[in-house]
């Protein structure tokens, strides 16, 4: 079955390349690492990858944003500003945890390159921030939340001032139900927004901004009513035809989970928490979810989406802290457990070195045949706040909601 796929896959992948070979061989065998480490190792080795990551673009008018990653069809790719902006809280976090200071200092170049390109409108231009691309409600959030780290953790007053332009171009977006339908990708409304309401949400308590905050009410009500009975959330792929990838389940349960935190609303937390419990008894004993859930959280998929799991291994550890239910820690644990299996903290690649993959095996459905930054960043968050009982990033305060 794996070798007739792997036959049917586009050439532009060049499979045939010794580089690309040896890492589709290694997962053909099913050869996880046996060398699975402590916590501390596996971070190193990520936070390493993604310091390259940043270093490639030097000396490119992208230079201080994080290289999207590192893929079979096109090598290193452009800064991504998407998604450096919530890097921006990890190298934050890991500054102090592995005491290593000068990510920091790289942190503030992400937070100078991320500044220099907000559009007039206040939106942050979409995919790799080329002339002309189209800004998305979703990219403009997630930078958000490294605008939010800037303000609260570096006190750069700039930052706060930029996050409430860029949350007042979301809630001008926003159709009278709370839901997203301009400037959306593939042009369909998508209940993983929630992460941008999260930022949405977060901006507007810091700023005491009321505008803000009664738009981010109204899209975590929009999207409540696209959960199942199940707990599942429908709207929620990338396109209407497809089951969501437990990256955009994940990223769902996260915003309502914060959301509900920083306004104290059951109605939020008990949406996060009935999808986090679903996703708990579907997990397999060696810490595997699929990649990809259709609505009763019937899999269907034969692959893991290693950058949903990280996710998901976070969520649960979040929701141990609210819920006191510290059952959860045992299967964020068993999914870390699984992720650090698929790194290969000794390789002679830089590109692959410390990375971690989309999916298990590389070429599943979810970023096939890459090494996507946010993967990495995710399993860091998730190491990290298993460490040392944290939330990454930290649970801002709330102001009158």
């Amino acid at each position: 079955m794996n070798i007739v796929k792997l036959a049917s896959l586009p050439f532009r992948y060049r499979p045939w390349q010794p580089r690309h070979a040896r890492l589709i061989l290694v997962d053909l065998l099913r050869q996880q690492a046996d060398d699975v480490r402590d916590n501390q190792a596996h971070l190193q080795g990520a936070i390493d990858w993604l310091c390259r990551a940043q270093d490639v673009r030097e000396g490119m008018e992208d230079a201080g944003g994080v290289s999207a990653g590192w893929s079979f069809e096109d090598g290193w790719l452009p800064s991504y500003p998407e998604t450096t902006g919530y890097i921006i809280e990890t190298f934050l976090s890991a500054a102090e945890i592995l005491q290593r200071p000068e990510l920091a200092e790289r942190a503030k170049r992400m937070l100078d390159w991320e500044l220099s390109i907000q559009l007039p409108s206040g939106a942050f231009p979409g995919h790799f921030g080329e002339a002309g691309s189209r800004p998305v409600i979703f990219n403009t959030g997630q930078i958000m939340h490294g605008l939010i780290a800037g303000y609260t953790r570096l006190g750069r007053e700039k930052c706060l001032e930029s996050a409430v332009r860029a949350g007042h171009w979301l809630r001008e977006q926003q159709d009278s139900d709370g839901c997203w339908r301009r400037f959306e990708h593939n042009d369909t409304p998508h209940v993983y927004n929630t992460r941008a309401t999260w930022a949405l949400l977060a901006t507007g308590l810091l700023a005491r901004d009321r505008e803000l905050t009664d738009a981010a009410r109204r899209n975590l009500d929009w999207a409540l009513t696209r959960q199942t009975a199940s707990g599942w959330y429908a709207s929620n792929a990338f396109t209407p035809s497809r089951a969501p990838f437990t990256h955009t389940i994940a990223y769902a349960i996260r915003g309502f989970l914060e959301s509900g935190q920083l306004l104290g609303e059951e109605r939020y937390l008990k949406s996060a928490m009935t999808a986090g419990r679903a996703l708990a008894d579907a997990q397999r004993k060696d810490g595997w979810l699929a990649g990809t859930y259709q609505d009763g959280w019937v899999a269907n998929a034969g692959y893991c989406c290693l950058t949903g799991l990280a996710q998901m291994s976070l969520n649960w550890i979040r929701l141990a802290q609210i819920s006191g239910e510290d059952h959860f820690r045992d299967h964020a644990q068993s999914g870390l457990s699984y992720i650090k299996a698929t790194q290969k903290l000794e390789d002679p690649d830089d590109a692959v070195r410390g990375g971690i993959a989309g999916s298990y095996p590389i070429w599943g459905d979810y970023s096939r045949f890459e090494y996507p930054n946010w993967a990495a960043k995710f399993f860091s968050d998730a190491l990290m706040m298993d460490m040392a009982d944290i939330s990454i990033p930290p649970v801002s305060p709330v102001e009158d909601a």
